[in-house]
């Protein structure tokens, strides 16, 4: 082994935390946002250690440092604020303090009374070394310092001029450079604006809004909808695929191999002749009337996603322009999408073992950028895990770098690792298991992971409890109490959610097979038509949650998550504070979509930051009722034919100026 290039560096620096796969990944973080970090910083002997976080944005050369503070145990802790969108770096640096030791060593000599003048003179030696790195005013002060500690005929005013605190303030930014241990690694934060935290999605088909049964709907169609889902209260809006579809092979309706004349074919069999992803269906319309929508969406606080589906049909230009981009079967043609036993015939997926992989990759990211240029910032990837992940790392730092207000979302219903991996390298939100996670337990379980675990550090959920691909069993059977619970925990267990409709708040809950999760009649094959006055949808209710999570703050994140036990297997109970604590969110739901269920819910009253001894109120959210508890153990019922939830906001007791009691 080489001798180090400094041994007289004693430091060791280890522990650091966050820190994502020895430093490969960034952390993600919000605009305005604190990161706080944790490092184990220690030395050899008896002297004293201090510890530095150093922070800077990625453009700026210069480390900006802030102090660390001691937490015991040789851990230490500090915090920096990400005001910009982009990629901020972070380390940490650590000395040996000689003054803080020296200082230390005194005030022991000065307890057992002992002969000091010579420690005096030692401590006057390292202000005036400090003084020499010091600017102009404050080397001045220290040498100033650094004379009263030498006057050796006032030993009293040497002694309390050596202890003041505000020499040990003053020397603390001035540690020798040339003694500084680095953490070996410099570390990343991705800062996203606050739509990658807090969003509500409303995802529909654009062919299926016309106002007649039977047409073709237009985006012209989607700006009249768009009334319909501001009321609803959602700021993104979801557009599945919306370029041309081929023709050969196309599916018909309930994903038949045979298509009739009329039918439409799915979405995501992109490219005709009409062009491939950059270009737009010509039923729905022109670029114009896509700005247009967009302008109109954009009125009324509601931001367009996309979806971007990297495969192609049959019919798309890139089969004969980059015939090299596809796998090829054994008698050299193309190999189309295949899960065996089933078969995409109007779909060939794209190779990314391909000689002309550079060719590709540069194709797919000139994608992303041209439809930037049209103004989308939010992008749900369909099937990202099918694509390799070196793939994706490059191109969402390409897009990052010079669109930073771009978001990604990971559509990828795969193993737990896969799309874990796939969060890491940027993706901004990521869909999750939470349409299988249905027990008390599983739900516990699998939040507690998502929001306390490492993996809150990089990977943000979005919780849908359906999709066009996904209907869900509980939805099947469980009627309109499982659509109003599942909507409520998805609303308000993350700060991200979205449900797949018209069919969602309609209640649509036909598989086309028992035991599958597929739709009957699917929209992915077909145009439906939606009654959206129908009386028995739940537009309603889905318009009061998102109320609910516009108004409490503690529903825009989901780091701040905690389970409350309650007696009830049933019965599920969680609340969510904001980061100053003035505001606090109890939800409630009934798993039972067929009985009345009740039980006693054990608050962790300190959580609540409400006193044992102290009444308060919790606000029903959904249904405006107050309910006055007192301590920890507290009643609810439940009964899910009427609303089998509550969401709850915690008021306590204040005095007003007046002298009388409200609750707030």
């Amino acid at each position: 082994m080489q001798k180090p290039a400094d041994g007289r560096k004693r430091v060791v620096i280890e522990g650091v935390e966050p820190e994502i796969d020895g430093g490969r990944f960034a952390i993600k973080r919000i605009i305005g946002d604190l990161v706080e970090v944790e490092a184990d910083v220690f030395a050899d002997g008896h002297d004293h250690v201090t510890a530095r976080l150093l922070f800077r944005f990625q453009d700026i050369p210069e480390w900006t440092a802030v102090p660390m503070q001691a937490l015991g145990n040789d851990r230490w802790r500090g915090e920096f604020p990400v005001a910009r969108m982009g990629e901020y770096l972070y380390t940490v640096a650590g000395w040996v303090d000689h003054f803080d030791t020296w200082r230390s060593d005194l005030e022991k000599r000065i307890a057992a009374d002992q002969d000091i003048r010579v420690d005096l003179l030692s401590g006057a030696q390292l202000v005036e070394q400090a003084a020499e790195r010091a600017g102009r005013d404050d080397a001045e002060a220290l040498r100033r310092w650094a004379a009263e500690i030498r006057a050796a005929d006032e030993l009293h005013a040497a002694q309390t001029a050596a202890l003041d605190p505000a020499l040990g303030a003053m020397m603390a930014p001035y540690l020798d450079p040339a003694m500084e241990t680095r953490y070996e690694r410099e570390l990343r934060v991705t800062v996203d604006r606050e739509k990658a935290r807090y969003s509500a999605w409303y995802e529909m088909f654009p062919r299926s809004t016309a106002a007649e049964p039977g047409r073709h709907g237009t985006f012209r169609d989607c700006e009249a909808r768009l009334d319909y889902v501001a009321r609803l209260g959602f700021d993104v809006l979801y557009l599945p695929p919306i370029h041309p579809i081929g023709e050969s092979f196309r599916k018909g309706k309930n994903n038949s191999t045979t298509a009739e004349p009329d039918d439409v074919g799915s979405p995501w069999a992109i490219g005709a002749r009409e062009g491939g992803h950059t270009a737009i269906h010509p039923q729905l319309g022109t670029f114009a009337d896509f700005r247009s929508l967009q302008r109109a969406a954009a009125s009324k606080g509601i931001e367009l996603a996309m979806d971007i589906a990297f495969q192609c049909s049959p019919d798309h230009p890139w089969v004969t322009e980059h015939p090299e981009w596809f796998k090829k079967r054994a008698d050299g043609t193309i190999q189309y999408a295949e899960n065996p036993p089933k078969k995409y015939q109007d779909i060939y997926p794209l190779d990314f073992e391909s000689n002309d992989w550079e060719g590709l990759w540069d194709g797919l990211l000139g994608v992303f950028l041209f439809w930037i240029e049209q103004g989308v910032r939010i992008f749900r990837v369909d099937n990202p895990h099918t694509k390799a992940f070196s793939f994706w790392e490059w191109l969402i730092a390409e897009v990052k770098r010079d669109f930073p207000d771009v978001l990604f979302l990971a559509e990828a219903f795969t193993r737990p690792h896969v799309m874990q991996r796939l969060a890491k390298p940027g993706f901004s939100q990521s869909y999750t298991y939470f349409t299988w996670r249905n027990t008390k337990q599983e739900l516990t379980e699998y939040l507690t992971e998502l929001t306390q675990t490492k993996v809150r550090e990089f990977m943000r959920p979005n919780l849908w409890p359906n999709t066009p691909d996904i209907l869900h069993e509980v939805l099947q059977i469980g009627g309109r109490p499982a659509f109003l619970s599942r909507l409520v925990l998805a609303a308000t267990l993350g700060p991200n959610y979205g449900i797949y409709g018209p069919p969602f708040e309609l209640g649509e809950n036909k598989p086309i097979r028992p035991g599958s999760e597929e739709y009957l009649n699917s929209e992915k094959y077909e145009i439906r038509h939606w009654d959206l006055d129908a009386p028995h949808s739940i537009d309603g209710t889905i318009a009061t949650v998102n109320r609910a999570r516009r108004e409490n703050p503690a529903l825009h994140a989901s780091y701040n998550l905690f389970f409350h036990s309650i007696d009830n297997p049933y019965l599920i109970a969680y609340s969510k504070s904001s980061l100053d604590g003035s505001n606090m969110v109890l939800t409630v739901v009934n798993l039972d979509f067929f009985h009345t269920q009740s039980g006693w819910v054990n608050l962790d009253l300190e959580r609540l930051r409400v006193r044992a001894d102290e009444s308060f109120q919790v606000l029903d959210q959904l249904t405006g009722l107050r309910y006055l508890w007192q301590g920890a153990h507290n009643y609810v019922e439940l009964a899910p034919d009427k609303m089998p939830a509550h969401i709850f906001r915690v008021l306590r007791k204040v005095r007003s100026e007046k002298d009388f009691d409200y609750y707030q």
